[in-house]
């Protein structure tokens, strides 16, 4: 009886999946429906030859893709190597395709395994998540209605979740898709290729817009507004940067938004410590004896009290070029004016000197203003700043608006750019269980056959290189990943 029981229950479980579309198994949940069939049907038909013309455009699209991709992998895959083998750090932008083919070839092909030393923030998740998902449907969408375009009969549109990772799907009658000519086969399997690519370009444009879109709500170019700041950051405290501030200039750097922001943090990581002019009486006034040593790393410490508002200043005279003098910090930098040397001082007839603060290396002296408010003297590495402090190049023109819309319509435009482009540079490569793989038989069936005249030595061909791009897109990721967790 418990048996009889237990099979029934299995049995009505199974029989209400089906009918609503459920498949469920370890690690892996679908969903397919033919309620959206009508839909799919009406985009389909929907201007035949808009459709035309708009598909044979992605089908071109997408077999220069299936080439370009394979050039960007060879080229990309010879550089490491080169890099391998000389053992010469490779420059940033050269490792960042490497570094994207093989994460994003892992997360939206193999979304089970997990990518050593790469770490998505938690607050980052829905954004992937979502233009994942988003990238996919898109996908689906272009090889949907580029088949009902081709007459080829659609069964159904689903959605799954593998482990974490939400993708789409289309169902499509196998034998039509059999009985149609290669040109047609092409347009179907280079339509999601060609979607996501679309996709991509208009992120691009939004992201591009934004300040003009969101123009009546929001105003740019008068400087950086924070955001956020994290609470280990070296810029939170009573004299640090808060909610709601906005950054006008970092140094003698002026900020106007974002990307301002971020060019004078890196110029002023590349470029030495700068100096602040002060009047030599001042100096003398200021300034108290204290115990001169030599740090580790050969620069100078000269205040040895331990203070939080003293800092060593070095400096030159006509004498020695060689001094040190322990000033509290925040005197000698409010009103004071930038300097590279004493010569840039010499104004006014004031006798007048540029001390530099005396800090390790890679260490910097900053002076962020973002007023009313005090400025804000950051003293460490700057690229702690730009990685602990959020901030927007939009600023809310009333009190009810949101100071983080804009920054979530930035970041989901960002990842939407970056994972569609990713999606349609993956399956354009011609590998097995890609699009790329379809796109190469089709295309060679439509050029080859009358130069190859059996099929199955044209098979051979497709084969053989599919293998190739296979054995080349497998090879850039295992690099992309030595990278990634090499470094």
């Amino acid at each position: 009886t418990v048996l009889q029981s237990s099979s029934s229950l299995k049995a009505s479980y199974e029989d209400w999946l089906l009918t609503y579309g459920l498949s469920v198994s370890p690690f892996h949940m679908r969903w397919q429906t033919a309620l959206f069939n009508r839909q799919f049907y009406n985009w389909g038909r929907w201007k035949p030859r808009f459709l035309y013309l708009w598909f044979s455009i992605g089908m071109v699209f997408g077999i220069v893709a299936m080439f370009g991709s394979v050039i960007l992998l060879g080229k990309t895959l010879m550089q490491t190597l080169t890099q391998m083998l000389t053992e010469a750090p490779k420059a940033q932008n050269d490792r960042m395709l490497q570094v994207v083919v093989s994460i994003c070839f892992v997360l939206l092909s193999c979304p089970h395994k997990q990518v050593p030393g790469v770490n998505l923030p938690v607050s980052q998740l829905a954004y992937f998540f979502s233009a994942i998902l988003i990238s996919g449907v898109i996908h689906e969408v272009g090889h949907g209605v580029a088949a009902i375009r081709e007459q080829v009969r659609f069964n159904g549109f689903g959605i799954f979740i593998f482990i974490v990772y939400p993708g789409a799907f289309v169902d499509l009658f196998t034998t039509h898709l059999q009985l149609i000519s290669p040109v047609q086969q092409l347009r179907i399997f280079c339509a999601g290729v060609w979607h996501n690519f679309v996709l991509g370009v208009a992120s691009l444009i939004v992201l591009f817009l934004l300040p003009a879109i969101l123009f009546p709500f929001y105003y740019t170019g008068v400087g950086a507004l924070v955001t956020e700041v994290t609470e280990d950051s070296p810029a939170n405290g009573p004299r640090g940067l808060f909610v709601g501030d906005l950054v006008t200039s970092l140094q003698d750097c002026p900020v106007y938004s974002v990307e301002d922001w971020n060019y004078c943090l890196g110029d002023i990581t590349q470029k030495s410590q700068i100096g602040y002019c002060i009047n030599a009486a001042t100096l003398q006034q200021l300034s108290f004896p204290a115990r001169v040593y030599r740090r580790l790393d050969g620069t100078v410490e000269c205040c040895s009290n331990n203070s939080l508002t003293d800092i060593c200043f070095s400096y030159s005279n006509n004498l020695d070029s060689h001094l040190h003098a322990c000033l509290p910090a925040r005197k000698v930098i409010e009103a004071s004016q930038v300097c590279r040397s004493n010569v840039d001082c010499q104004k006014d007839f004031v006798p007048s000197l540029c001390v530099t603060p005396s800090l390790e290396n890679q260490t910097r002296l900053i002076r962020v203003k973002h007023p009313p408010h005090i400025d804000m003297l950051f003293v460490g590495h700057p690229m702690h700043l730009q990685y602990t402090v959020s901030l927007s190049s939009f600023v809310p023109r009333h009190n009810f608006l949101s100071i983080d819309l804009p920054v979530v319509i930035e970041t989901f435009c960002k990842y939407l750019i970056s994972l569609s482009g990713a999606l349609a540079v993956i399956n354009a490569v011609p590998c097995f269980a890609l699009d790329g793989q379809w796109i190469l038989n089709s295309f060679l069936e439509a050029t080859l056959s009358s130069l190859i005249v059996e099929k199955q030595n044209r098979e051979l061909v497709g084969f053989l290189i599919l293998l190739a791009g296979s054995a080349l897109l497998a090879a850039n990721v295992a690099l992309g990943l030595w990278m990634v967790t090499a470094r």
